[in-house]
């Protein structure tokens, strides 16, 4: 039985951006994929923030991942469906534009404040009286599904061996992880990253470790192809989510089975792919389950009301609701490296914005773990690394 380099666990972005670059590093890596397509990859925006460095960590990082996104489509040999379109975060009425400007200016590249009539011309389905103002900025946008697709073609060209079954636990032997158990048999390996977003916290309990990794349910409605156009990538100037997840995070509320930890929160989007589908959208819930805890009509109802008030266009249009887990950490930074007390263990996790950060983090990480970077990590790395928090053993 063949004894892999690594192991990765999950082919969402994360797992499909690791494997292959383990392999274009010269390692032996076996990907499982288990197959769900209720990904929080499948159905995120694929929106790149590029601008949105708030540190000089994540302003590197966003800006490099620009770079890597300019590359991929050639190096991987498929078309990632890279574009940049405008950003329009539209200011409700009543809302203190002052604060959202204070608010703004703490990024790398703000977006700027601009009237009605000017988020009109950008998005004409913008319905005029029902928003105050708007800011906006440029915005890199990929498919989410064809960047996946296009990891996973140049991972096995590359001679990565690509298996779609299920994680059923970790091969532990005293405190070394040494492989991976399916339904169908157990893989033995060097090292075993999980990238499995949420469900990685189910796959560390059962080896006994409990790592600071949360959850949100995403709820939005996927649409078919639409005859009309919306142009620009649509959310509220007012996003507190982010704020939300910290607070989340700090609660105890997640050892408890089937509890809300904080209320949910609306936020009115929409972004149209080249495709003339949609994703519209979402209502992100902090539940310590892992089933959806809403009913699905009353989330679809909901995010439908949100949209509609500000473009009228999407009232009534044909979709289908969507649940996924979309994985945070309580300062924003991605959770990744060696898990403590377990040797041969990593996690690779995390990414509040993955389409911006992951392809130049897991080029990084890749090349750390294989050896191209020095043994300590470097600064890309270290401030992400899981020790930063400390990491319970669960009884």
């Amino acid at each position: 039985m063949q004894t892999y380099d690594t192991i990765v666990i999950g082919n969402g972005l994360t797992g499909a951006a690791l494997s292959y670059e383990l392999a274009k590093a010269g390692q032996a890596v076996l990907l499982l994929d288990d197959g769900n397509r209720d990904s929080g990859t499948c159905y995120s925006y694929g929106g790149i923030g590029y601008w949105a460095g708030t540190t000089e960590l994540t302003t590197t990082l966003l800006r490099a991942g620009m770079a890597r996104h300019r590359e991929l489509s050639d190096e991987l040999e498929a078309d990632t469906q890279l574009r940049e379109i405008d950003l329009l975060l539209t200011v409700e009425k009543e809302a203190d534009i002052d604060s959202l400007i204070n608010a703004y200016k703490v990024f790398d590249r703000p977006p700027q404040l601009i009237s009605v009539e000017a988020a009109q011309e950008i998005e004409p389905q913008i319905d005029a009286e029902a928003i105050a103002a708007a800011f906006t900025i440029r915005h890199a946008h990929v498919d989410p599904m064809s960047l996946v697709a296009a990891y996973n073609q140049a991972f096995r060209r590359l001679g990565g061996h690509h298996n779609l079954s299920a994680a059923s636990g970790l091969v532990r032997v005293g405190n070394k992880v040494t492989g991976v158990m399916t339904e169908a048999q157990a893989y033995p390996a060097q090292t075993v990253v999980v990238a499995a977003g949420a469900y990685s916290r189910n796959l560390l309990r059962a080896v006994g470790l409990q790592v600071p990794l949360f959850f949100t349910h995403a709820e939005i409605i996927e649409t078919p192809p639409l005859d009309f156009e919306v142009r620009s990538l649509i959310m509220p100037a007012a996003n507190n989510r982010f704020k939300q997840e910290a607070e989340a995070a700090a609660s105890d509320q997640w050892q408890q089975p089937n509890s809300q930890v904080i209320p949910p929160v609306l936020e009115a989007g929409v972004i149209q792919f080249a495709d003339k589908t949609a994703r519209i959208g979402q209502i992100s819930r902090f539940h310590s389950a892992y089933s959806p805890p809403a009913d699905p009509t009353d989330s679809e109802t909901a995010i439908r009301r949100a949209i509609e008030q500000q473009l009228p266009i999407l009232k009534g249009v044909p979709g289908t609701w969507r649940h996924c887990l979309v994985t945070f950490t309580q300062d924003g930074l991605p959770l990744l490296g060696p898990v403590p007390t377990v040797s041969g263990l990593h996690l690779f996790s995390g990414f509040t914005s993955p389409f911006a950060l992951v392809p130049p983090v897991a080029q990084r990480y890749a090349q750390y773990l294989t050896g191209h970077l020095p043994d300590s990590p470097d600064g890309l790395i270290k401030d992400m690394l899981i020790d930063r928090f400390s990491v319970e053993r669960d009884h």
